[in-house]
Parts: structure tokens; sequence; C-alpha cells
């Protein structure tokens, strides 16, 4: 991705601005950082890393985004919308822009908006993002596929993250 990609998107984020915050806010009720496993040692990372994001999102919108170990969205979850939908329209169409593309990339819009927002940088955002994938490849190895994706999506983080901050 370069930034001249970035331009072309923020162009139809203004165009398309209120059907794209939509479909963001559906997002959320299925963000990465909401569904923790149940795997010990993994959970215990999550709760380590993800609970400060979550708990910095939930006051920077002035909500109440909850964490789960099943596969069930929760109705907390599902009454964040409105207020989701409310700071995503406050977003500049450039923020709008990066936070759509760094959310379709990590499954989070909690970690797209924490990156927008330097709370975090690109790299600290793209190891939350794919925490329990990284545990795993410490674990068994990695493979040269799902390397690829990876150092691929890391590098969308960081060209987003440069494009903001210019």
């Amino acid at each position: 991705m370069q930034s001249e990609d970035l331009k072309t998107i923020e162009k139809d984020v203004h165009k398309n601005r209120e059907a794209l915050i939509e479909r963001l806010v559906g997002f959320a009720v299925n963000d990465v950082l909401l569904f923790w496993s149940r795997d010990k040692k993994v959970h215990d990372e999550q709760e380590k890393k993800w609970t400060p994001i979550i708990a910095w999102v939930n006051k920077t919108v002035k909500g109440s985004f909850k964490k789960t170990t099943g596969l069930e969205v929760l109705k907390e979850n599902e009454d964040m919308s409105l207020k989701f939908k409310e700071y995503l329209n406050k977003m500049t169409d450039k923020e709008l822009s990066c936070f759509y593309v760094a959310a379709l990339n990590m499954r989070s819009v909690l970690l797209a908006l924490a990156l927008v927002k330097g709370k975090i940088n690109a790299l600290e955002a793209f190891e939350l993002s794919e925490l329990e994938e990284l545990y795993q490849a410490r674990m068994w190895g990695t493979e040269p596929t799902a390397e690829t994706r990876r150092n691929n999506i890391k590098d969308i983080l960081i060209c987003t993250e440069q494009y903001l901050r210019t």
C-alpha cells in the first residue's frame, strides 16, 4: 500500500462517509479484542495486553465494550453501536480512511481507534491484532504463507500510520 492508495481511499470515504461508518459500526461487535481464548497462557497474555486497550476505548467513546470467551456477541457490545457511530462521525475524512484500512486489516475497530488516535503505534497495533497467531507461531513455528500475510499487514499498518501523521 502506498500513500496514493490512501489518498484515493480518503476521497472515497468523503463520498461514502455515512455508509462506511455504518459498516464499521457493524464490525465493532465482532472485534477480535472482544473474543478471548480459553487457553490459559493466551488468555493471560490477552489480559495483560488487551485489557488496557479495551479500557482506553471505553473511556474514549464513553462506552462499555465487554470481552467474552464464548462465540456469541454480547448484548452490551451490540448496545455500543450508537456511541461508536457518534464517535466515528467526529473523525476527519483522513482519520476515518486510516481507521477503515487499519480496522479491516486487523479485524479490530478498537485497535484501529487506538492507532488513529495515537494511543499505540503501527507495530504495537500489529502485535496486538496478531497476538494469538504470534503466540501459536512461537509455540509451533511459522508457516511461510502466514508469515507473508502478517508481514503484509504490518507494512499496511506502518504506511497507514505514516500517512495519518503527515
